[in-house]
């Protein structure tokens, strides 16, 4: 009877262990990339920008030749051309 407790016991514990290792933290889970778009005569589609959409982001963006007309999600389409700042 205490083998099989033993086994049992075991048996949970790595269960357990398996259950919680299942578990990877994700890098920057909360950071809100995203893209400006960018008006016609812009050198590009999209700017990309990393973390909060701030006031020097958009600096960045305009920069690098991004004429900023609102945000969305960055295009993984191909015929998007989008330029990354940073």
């Amino acid at each position: 009877m205490k083998k099989l407790f033993f086994v049992a016991m075991i048996a949970a514990a790595t269960a357990i262990l398996a259950f919680v290792l299942s578990f990877q933290p994700v890098p920057n889970a909360y950071a809100a990339d995203g893209c400006y778009i960018c008006k016609s005569g812009s050198s590009a589609d999209q700017c990309k920008y990393h973390g909060d959409d701030t006031f020097d982001q958009r600096k960045k963006c305009e920069a690098a030749g991004c004429k900023v007309g609102g945000t969305t999600s960055c295009s993984t389409a191909a015929n998007v051309k989008v330029i990354d700042p940073n």
